[in-house]
Order: C-alpha cells, then structure tokens, then sequence
C-alpha cells in the first residue's frame, strides 16, 4: 500500500501505469513548436458550437473518449473520471461529461487541476478503489479572458507579463500495472500566497509554491534535483520560471540545469505574441499528454517530476482586491521504478 513521505508526500507500491494519453488544442497552439505532437487540432475557437463555453465541454467531451479509445476500453471500462477547468463552478467538465454516465469528481485547482487529478486518481488505484480512472483538465482562451480579465471586444493591451490562456484539453487514462511510464509518487501542494494582486501576472502568483513544492519534494524523498532527468513546471511561463529558479537558489537549491516549464514550450515567444508563455488548466494537460509523455514512451527521458501550478483567484477576488494565492502539485513518473531491471 502507499506509504507516507516526509511532510506532504506518499509513494506508491502499486505499479500505476499512465496507459494512454490524449490532447486536443486550439489553432495557436498548432501553430506552436509542438503543432505535431498533438492529437487534435481544432479549426476555429468555436468548435462548431454556439459559444466559447459550449466549444470547451465539446472538446472535454471528444477529447475524454479519444483517450479512452487509444486505450483499447469503452467508456464502460472506466470506474471514475476526475477532471476539471477554469470556468463558473466547473462548468467546461460538467457539461463535457454529462452524457458519458460514468462516476465522477469535478475539480478545482485552477491551472494545477490536471496535476491534482493525476494524484487523486492514483490515490483511487493504489487503495483498490479501482483500476482504470480517466483524468483530464480544459480551459479556453476566449471564455477565460472573459471571465477573469476583459471581454475580448474590448481589445485590451495585455501586459508583458501576462500569459495566454491554452485552448485544449489534456486527458489520460490511468490503470492498475500497464506499460510504463508509472506515476510512482506524489506531492501535494499547500497554499502560498506572496501577495501578488496583479491578476495579468500569474508567473509571479505562482512561483512561489512552485519552488516550496520542489524543495518540499526533495526533502521528503531525500533526493536531489539531478535524480530526475527534468523538472517540468505547468503555467509559469517566463516570468515565473526565472522567479523559481531564483527562489530555489536562496535555498540551495539549483534547478537550472535540468528545468522547463510547459508555458515555455507550449509557444514560440518570438513569433506568437504571447509574451511570458503559456498557461490554463489545459497548458499542462495537454503538454504531458502529448510532448513529454511522448518523450518518456521513447526513453528519451525515464524520470521527471511533472509540477502543474495553479493560481486559486475567481473574477469576485479580484475585483475586491485580493491577492492570488499560489499552489501546486508534483507527481513523479518513472519508467523504471526502484526495483525493476
């Protein structure tokens, strides 16, 4: 059975295999550096639908089954889905899986949704609760801006330090043994507030429980940064990244060498104009789901501490001055688990 690490950790005895993946993206993020890796790549923002609102829980919808189908299940085979997104009491995954009839938990941890998900499903597989879980994680340019910034009619000036909000959503199904890679251990993130108020800064909100997250997982394992081939934060684009490392270095900590983060890679910042990077629910989700799960399937790298980094803000707590508090969640997936040859 799991067993507790240190603080905030646990690692897990059972061999949890991330068995199949899928992403599916809006035209921008096809026309990025990783246009090739994704499954689907839509033509418009709308989806063929009525609204922006109604584009995301089609895309949840379409993009949960296709994971499932590369898996070689039916949607029956699947015990629970935990999925989540960015809009009014999770609206995007609500009407996305309304007609899929499975059992379901509907999440909120902002752009860290898809880390939680994978660590709440794991935690279901290795307690024997299941064997086969669905997770995901959305969110929508065009719906988030609305909700959170200003109405896209406006055509506001967006701030160097602001991200853009992915389009897509990033699912896998996770099952009981399986094929590799294996997510073999967790942290669970806690609550860091540094005060930011700025809500076109999100690198800055998050950073700060980005780097408490690293050090934490560190100290619980006893390891050091070089035991895993890459450290790979979620949402924290430019700013943020630079941010952590420099947190990290106040510790001891040095990162530098074998860091990125999703919102970096996600885009082209010279060509795109998306100015810090990437970031949403689905910047993470669909990065692993597609380029990096890519890369671990290859070897190309066998063990990596994936960090999706959420900024816990609603459109009411900005609007009454509050500041952005921070967390995030490390999963650590491997493909070659201690033990094995």
């Amino acid at each position: 059975m799991a067993k507790h690490i240190g603080k905030q950790s646990i690692k897990f005895e059972k061999k949890i295999s991330v068995t199949s993946t899928a992403s599916t993206v809006g035209t921008k993020e096809g026309e990025g550096p990783l246009g090739k890796y994704f499954d689907v790549i839509l033509k418009d923002a709308v989806d063929g639908e009525t609204s922006w609102e109604k584009a995301e829980s089609k895309i949840v919808q379409d993009n949960l089954n296709l994971a499932v189908k590369k898996a070689g299940l039916s949607m029956d085979d699947i015990e629970y889905i935990f999925s989540g997104d960015l809009l009014n009491q999770g609206t995007g995954s609500t009407y996305g899986i309304r007609n899929l009839n499975r059992p379901f938990f509907g999440l909120y941890g902002a752009c860290s949704t898809f880390g939680e998900s994978m660590c709440l499903a794991s935690i279901m597989i290795e307690s024997g609760g299941a064997s086969k879980v669905l997770i995901g994680a959305s969110s929508h340019f065009c719906a988030a801006e609305k909700q959170f910034r200003f109405p896209l009619g406006l055509g506001t000036q967006r701030p160097l330090t602001s991200t853009w909000t992915v389009t897509g959503d990033g699912a896998a199904v996770l099952c009981k043994n399986g094929n590799p890679p294996y997510i073999v251990g967790m942290t669970t993130g806690k609550i860091v507030d540094f005060g930011i108020t700025d809500a076109n800064n999100m690198g800055a909100a998050m950073a700060a429980a980005a780097a408490d997250i690293i050090m934490t997982n560190l100290k619980d394992f006893n390891i050091s940064p070089d035991y895993y081939d890459l450290i790979i934060t979620g949402d924290l684009g430019y700013v943020g990244k630079e941010l952590t490392i420099e947190l990290l270095k106040k510790e001891n900590i040095d990162i530098s060498n074998n860091y990125t983060d999703c919102g970096i890679e996600i885009y082209d910042k010279n060509t795109q104009d998306t100015h810090s990077g990437g970031s949403g629910c689905a910047c993470s989700a669909v990065t692993f789901s597609s380029y990096f799960y890519n890369k671990m399937k290859k070897g190309e790298l066998n063990r990596i501490l994936f960090i999706p980094t959420g900024a816990l803000m609603s459109s009411t707590s900005v609007q009454q001055g509050e500041s952005i508090p921070g967390i995030a969640h490390a999963v650590i997936l491997e493909n070659f688990p201690k033990g094995d040859s």
